[in-house]
């Protein structure tokens, strides 16, 4: 018999009786979710819905009107130095004089190292995880929109997470970069948690785990079980899913092979 590890048995994300509402309109009410070590989990739901505030919720920039929020078994402002976080459309003038090594190095500000030899190894580490290091003294105005993502996810590793929380990352780029982006996340995926919100219904297999649906409530479905019927649900209309895999079944999606 295989001794249990305890470590791994903890959720490394628990949410139980969660309420929470923007001044008095109720946003989620008494909602549960764990998720474990380990797992890639994509947020989805309507605009409104509460994806954004759960994030925030995680990272304790938001509290619970009631109930309780662990990571690592911990509230969440004192783990917060555990996790990465890519926030929603960041409000940034592309101008300004600073390079892709400068941008990436703003991630190791809130941490206590005042080494700088180390920051800078951390920082090149991240350039490299991202497929930017030969960029690092590229002007941040000369970068693609998808470079930038990459990039300012790059400045989410500095802080070296165990968890990486992603809002909207494939938002106001194509469908080629967009892949490429999905790779770069599995490949960190396999060293540390993800949490990504999305609006992007072309799930890539093998890559996201785990679909948690989120309108006022929280529900989790793996990411094979994910049907039309679920989305309609969700989203209140007809709703057309293209999956990128050749192992397509029914359930109510509409299936397409790329």
């Amino acid at each position: 018999m295989t001794a249990k590890n305890p470590i791994m048995d903890t959720p490394l994300i628990e949410i139980q009786g969660l309420s929470f509402s923007y001044d008095g309109s109720p946003v989620f009410e008494n909602v549960s979710l764990s998720i474990p070590r380990g797992d890639f989990v994509c947020l989805v739901g309507p605009n409104g819905g509460g994806k954004t505030t759960l994030l925030k919720l995680l990272l304790g920039l938001l509290a619970p009107t009631r109930g309780m929020v662990r990571i690592f078994g911990h509230p969440p402002a004192e783990a917060r130095s555990r996790m990465g976080y890519l926030p929603q459309g960041i409000a940034a003038d592309p101008s300004f004089p600073v390079s892709a090594a400068d941008v990436v190095l703003m991630g190791r500000l809130g941490n206590a190292s005042t080494r700088r030899a180390l920051d800078r190894e951390i920082a090149s580490r991240a350039l490299h995880d991202v497929g930017l290091y030969e960029l690092r003294n590229r002007p941040f105005s000369s970068l693609s929109c998808g470079q930038r993502q990459r990039l300012l996810i790059a400045r989410a590793l500095a802080t070296e997470p165990e968890i990486l929380l992603l809002d909207e990352p494939t938002a106001h780029i194509d469908i080629r970069v967009e892949g490429e982006l999905y790779v770069l996340l599995a490949a960190l995926n396999a060293r540390m948690t993800i949490v990504m919100v999305s609006h992007d219904l072309r799930f890539v297999p093998g890559t996201v785990k785990n679909v948690v649906c989120v309108k006022r409530g929280l529900v989790a479905h793996p990411t094979s079980e994910i049907s039309g019927e679920i989305l309609r649900e969700l989203y209140g209309g007809e709703i057309r899913m293209v999956r990128h895999d050749l192992r397509c079944a029914g359930g109510g999606a509409e299936c397409m092979n790329s």
